[in-house]
C-alpha cells in the first residue's frame, strides 16, 4: 500500500525517504477535536514544529498552513511510518465514541493506540503522550471504557516514556455535547437520559489543553512513565450539569427523565435510520450513567500549575 505523503506549512507536498534528516517535530493526532485543536493552538503559537496525522486537512482551518500534515488516520496504520518519521514525541489524542464504517470502536481505539506505540518505538521515538479516561477498565459496561483500557496498557508497557492522561468528561462552549444541551434547552422541557445522578467532575478544554503544553515543558527522563487523572474542581451529577448549563445561557426549562429502556429504543432507531450519521447513539448515551470521579480532585491538574475554572464561569463566557 503506498504510503501517503506529508503536506509542509507552505503548502508543500514532500515525501520523505528513509534518508531524509528531517529536524524532531511533535506528532499530533486528533488535531481537529475538541481537545487537539486547543493543544494545536497552543504549539504553533509557541513556534512547535508540528505534524498532524488527519483525513482531511480542511478540517484544520486556519491552522493547515501552520503545520506539516500527513494523511491517515487510524484505521490505516501504514499511514503511521510516513507520520512518525523524525518525530521526537508524539500526543495521541484521536479516540473514537462509536463504530466507524471502516473499523469498529475497538479497532479505533485499542488495536490502533497499540499500533501506533509499536510504530512509535520502530521510529524511536522518545516520548508518547496519551489520553484515556477516568473510569477506564477491562471490566466496564462501556465498550469505549473497556478499549480505553487496552489502549492504556499498550502505552503503560511500551519502551517509551509515557504520560497518560485519564480525564473526566471534557467540555468546551461550542463542543457538540453542550450544543446538543443548548438546543434541547429551548423545549419547555430539557431530556434527560435515565435519573441523572451519576457523578462528574467536567473540565474545560482549555486547562486540558494548558495540562498537555506544561507536561510537555517538564524534562525529558528515559523510561519514565507519568499519569494524571485531569478533573475540573466540582463534582457534579448529569443533573447538576444540565442545571449549572441552563442558568449560564439563562433558560429555566423543567427537568424531564427518560428512562433508559425508552433511550435506547430511539437512539437505536435514529442511528438505523440514519446510517452513521446519527446525533447520538445509545453508546454515547450510556457513558453518561457512569460516574467519572477520582478522589484527587483537580490536585493532579494543579500540580502541572493549571488551575481549572468552574463550569459555569466558561459556559457564561461562551
Amino acid at each position: 500500500m503506498p504510503i501517503p505523503p506529508c503536506e509542509g506549512g507552505s503548502g508543500r507536498l514532500y515525501r520523505p525517504s528513509a534518508a531524509t534528516n528531517l529536524p524532531r517535530v511533535i506528532l499530533l493526532t486528533g488535531a481537529t477535536g475538541n481537545v487537539g485543536s486547543q493543544v494545536l493552538r497552543r504549539l504553533t503559537a509557541r513556534g512547535e514544529r508540528v505534524r498532524v496525522l488527519v483525513r482531511d486537512p480542511r478540517r484544520l482551518g486556519n491552522e493547515r498552513v501552520r503545520v506539516q500534515i500527513a494523511l491517515g488516520d487510524l484505521s490505516d496504520p501504514a499511514s503511521f511510518r510516513n507520520a512518525l518519521r523524525g518525530v521526537e514525541t508524539v500526543i495521541h489524542l484521536a479516540a473514537a465514541i462509536r463504530d466507524q464504517p471502516r473499523a469498529s470502536m475497538e479497532e479505533l481505539n485499542g488495536v490502533a493506540t497499540f499500533r501506533l506505540v509499536r510504530a512509535a518505538e520502530r521510529a524511536r521515538t522518545k516520548r508518547f503522550v496519551f489520553f484515556s479516561a477516568i473510569g477506564a477498565s477491562l471490566h466496564s459496561r462501556a465498550r469505549f471504557f473497556r478499549a480505553k483500557a487496552l489502549a492504556e496498557r499498550a502505552v503503560e508497557e511500551s519502551d517509551l516514556q509515557t504520560t497518560v492522561f485519564s480525564p473526566s468528561i471534557i467540555y468546551s462552549p461550542d463542543d457538540p455535547w453542550v450544543t446538543l444541551l443548548r438546543r434541547l434547552s429551548l423545549l419547555p422541557a430539557l431530556p434527560i437520559a435515565g435519573p441523572g445522578r451519576a457523578r462528574y467532575q467536567p473540565i474545560w478544554s482549555g486547562d486540558v489543553a494548558d495540562c498537555v503544553i506544561a507536561e510537555l515543558d517538564r524534562p525529558p527522563s528515559n523510561g519514565a512513565r507519568r499519569r494524571f487523572d485531569l478533573a475540573g474542581p466540582e463534582t457534579l451529577t448529569y443533573d447538576d450539569i444540565a442545571r449549572v448549563a441552563l442558568r449560564a445561557w439563562g433558560r429555566q426549562p423543567r427537568l424531564l427523565h427518560v428512562p433508559l429502556p425508552a433511550v435506547r429504543l430511539a437512539l437505536d432507531a435514529v442511528e438505523a435510520l440514519a446510517r452513521g450519521k446519527a446525533f447520538a447513539t445509545w453508546e454515547e448515551a450510556e457513558l453518561m450513567e457512569i460516574p467519572m470521579t477520582t478522589a484527587r480532585g483537580s490536585a493532579d491538574a494543579e500540580s502541572l500549575g493549571i488551575q481549572p475554572l468552574r463550569m459555569r464561569a466558561v459556559l457564561a463566557d461562551g
